[in-house]
């Protein structure tokens, strides 16, 4: 049991470390005025890598994944609620698998 408190313990650290030490000891480093505005874009294409894969193979037939992600793109973009925008997806992709597939 101590051999489990101690590898959590160690992980932690491992995974702290290189979270905490940048913002230590480049805390008052000034980005260039283009790399600012590049980093800011960062988070949304590293979110769209990780969900666009799993919508396309979330459910058996990839056609009424893409439709199901394409209404959801369309109803975020619309600025709709979180809840609708995921319901949404969800009953078009239902749709497309009971009705043509």
């Amino acid at each position: 049991m101590i051999t489990y408190i101690v590898l959590v313990l160690i992980m932690g650290l491992v995974t702290y470390v290189p979270r905490m030490l940048p913002m230590v000891y480049l805390h008052s480093m000034e980005l260039p005025h283009f790399l600012q505005r590049f980093l800011q874009f960062v988070p949304y294409a590293v979110l769209a890598s990780l969900i666009f894969p799993g919508i396309l193979y979330s459910v058996d037939h990839i056609y009424s994944a893409f439709i199901g992600g394409l209404v959801s793109v369309v109803l975020a973009l619309s600025r709709m609620n979180l809840m609708i925008v995921v319901l949404g997806g969800i009953i078009t992709v239902f749709i497309c698998d009971q009705l043509f597939f």
